[in-house]
């Protein structure tokens, strides 16, 4: 006797060109119950279910940016609603889940952010994507590799200021970048890792042997690589040398500004788990001008972004889109590692690989699809269109 059919309540993907963690399927069926994938095969599954014709698009999981500011003009450090609609225009992107970047400010004002992002991760999965946490970029920085970051509202660490940040955040700081040849930054690494926390070198004037002394303690990540460090040396490797040679999971700010696309190749032919991300700013999607990053000034032109006082480069303009697309055509790797880099191994790194980042039976249904020219056409989080 024929199995019954199922009744699916959901829909039926069929005609794309999707990209799984075995390979892109062509014409592949994608069967979604809810917020759920159900199915990936090659066949057509009986299950009633409507149909949604790709017509050959690209499906891809939605993205997973680890380090992001802000965007379509808004600040994630200026309010919860700011918070919110960065999160919404960078969703628009394919960014389906997000860890908001909260950059060095005072302990207060870190703590009010914390508390924000907290809300947000709370609710969950939204039609305006999911905020997975919070990422803080400082204040145990070096002042000497500070970038677009306000070096005067850098502290020496602290486990009493770290312990304000952590209640701030409840449990829901998922990353934090120090400094590793800080006097105590060390001693925090224990804690960071004990309560969950990711611990990223970055923003650091470190050798490779302070580095190294880093890792060996716990540390288990590298914030945006090169950019805010000192560059690998042959007879000084520094904290890039020490990242690479650990295998450490690394951002990349695919903009073809802070990384050339050379080195985005060798990079992702070095390391099993290179990770795009954007450092984008609240000029993002918004056009040339002048903007406030931290309380300093900031210039953006042609989509650069650099601060008017040190010419430095502050954040970036980039949409996770536009790092994929460059990753695959001006650095010409596949859009598998692409996808990989930009979805799976972030999903990875946070320990949500059970739940986001590929497409397969049981994970969440945030996709993305795009044209020919690799760019958006739709995007769906936990199961609706958006």
């Amino acid at each position: 006797m024929a199995a019954p059919t199922v009744d699916l309540a959901g829909q039926l993907l069929a005609g794309g060109r999707v990209v799984t963690p075995d390979g892109v399927q062509e014409g592949a069926w994608v069967a979604l119950a809810g917020e759920r994938i159900v199915s990936v095969s090659a066949s057509r599954p009986a299950l009633d279910a409507p149909v949604v014709d790709l017509e050959g698009a690209w499906v891809l999981p939605g993205y997973v940016d680890m380090h992001m500011h802000g965007g379509g003009g808004h600040s994630v450090a200026d309010s919860l609603q700011d918070m919110r609609g960065a999160v919404a225009f960078h969703r628009r992107h394919g960014t389906t889940s997000t860890l908001v970047t909260l950059m060095t400010a005072s302990v207060e004002e870190l703590s009010e952010q914390l508390s924000w992002a907290a809300a947000l991760t709370r609710q969950g999965a939204t039609s305006q994507g999911s905020v997975l946490g919070s990422h803080l970029e400082g204040p145990f920085l070096s002042a000497r590799r500070c970038g677009a970051q306000n070096a005067a509202h850098m502290i020496a660490p602290s486990l009493q200021v770290l312990q304000t940040l952590l209640e701030a955040a409840s449990r829901s700081l998922r990353m934090i970048t120090l400094a590793p040849e800080l006097p105590g930054a060390l001693e925090l690494i224990a804690p960071l890792r004990a309560a969950g926390v990711i611990v990223a070198l970055g923003h650091s004037d470190a050798s490779y042997e302070q580095a190294k002394a880093a890792i060996a303690a716990g540390a288990n990540h590298a914030t945006h690589l090169f950019n805010a460090m000192p560059p690998l040396h042959h007879r000084r490797p520094g904290l890039v040398g020490a990242a690479l040679e650990s295998d450490l999971p690394c951002e990349l700010i695919n903009d073809g500004r802070h990384v050339h696309p050379a080195v985005i190749r060798v990079v992702f032919d070095t390391l099993s788990c290179p990770l795009l991300v954007t450092d984008a700013i609240d000029a993002t999607g918004v056009g040339d001008g002048r903007f406030e990053l931290g309380g300093q000034l900031v210039e953006v032109r042609d989509g650069e972004a650099r601060l008017l006082s040190t010419g430095s480069l502050a954040g970036s303009t980039l949409t996770m889109d536009a790092a994929l697309r460059r990753a695959v055509q001006e650095s010409g790797l596949s859009i598998e590692r692409a996808s990989a880099a930009a979805s799976g191994n972030p999903a990875r790194v946070l320990g949500l690989d059970h739940e986001l980042g590929v497409i397969a039976p049981g994970r969440r249904a945030d996709l993305v699809t795009l044209d020919d020219q690799l760019r958006v056409e739709r995007v769906m989080v936990g199961g609706n269109w958006s």
